[in-house]
């Protein structure tokens, strides 16, 4: 497997991130400063297939057709320059590494006020425990933890703010669900409520948030 970027995927990435310049240019009003004209560079982890995204430079182990850059994010530290990134998205994604390390370099590849879009499995779904390249579990707080300020003091405390939901799977064959997700997120005294209580006999499917620098 190939660790570093070869010249064609240099060139796919110099192309596309030229391309997203020019897209913003073109959009821009005339009297807009010029310091807008500068395009929010993105990284999308894990993007595998199915999920490949236009405007971002597309990561993975393995080396899919569309895939920018191959690379393993057990395998530290990524090929990206410090405060390189605006946003980082990592959906289905973190459950499958060694999270804690790893976000340690997300911090550092991103750009002050940057955000890390995350979505990751509730430890109370059947999908959180069935798949078994499956290593993590996660609860609403888990994200907290690397917030600084928090009851902890952990070294890999450096973000400014974590914000999410618990999401449930909402179909007509659970109906409970629309007013669980609407009751769980109400506050945070409610989401403990739901973690710390037989209440989790109603199954979450996953969370989603944004982690700020």
């Amino acid at each position: 497997m190939k660790n570093k970027l070869t010249p064609l995927k240099e060139l796919r990435v110099f192309k596309k991130l030229m391309n997203i310049q020019s897209m913003n240019i073109q959009s821009m009003k005339i009297n807009e400063p010029l310091k807008l004209m500068k395009p929010k560079k993105k990284l999308n982890l894990g993007a595998g297939k199915i999920n490949v995204k236009e405007g971002y430079v597309n990561l993975d182990m393995i080396n899919y057709p569309e895939i920018d850059v191959v690379w393993d994010l057990n395998k530290l530290p990524l090929p990206f320059k410090d405060e390189e990134f605006d946003e980082i998205l990592a959906r289905n994604i973190l459950e499958h590494v060694n999270y804690v390390p790893l976000m340690n370099e997300l911090y550092r590849i991103l750009k002050p006020k940057g955000k890390i879009k995350i979505g990751i499995p509730h430890f109370t779904s059947m999908e959180s425990y069935s798949d078994p390249t499956h290593i993590n579990f996660f609860s609403y707080l888990t994200m907290s933890y690397f917030v600084k300020g928090g009851i902890r003091d952990y070294p890999f405390m450096k973000f400014s703010k974590w914000k999410a939901k618990i999401r449930f799977q909402k179909r007509l064959i659970f109906p409970w669900n629309y007013i669980m997700e609407w009751f769980v997120n109400l506050n945070l005294n409610t989401i403990k409520l739901y973690e710390k209580t037989p209440l989790r006999i109603f199954s979450a499917m996953n969370i989603t948030g944004i982690l700020t620098k």
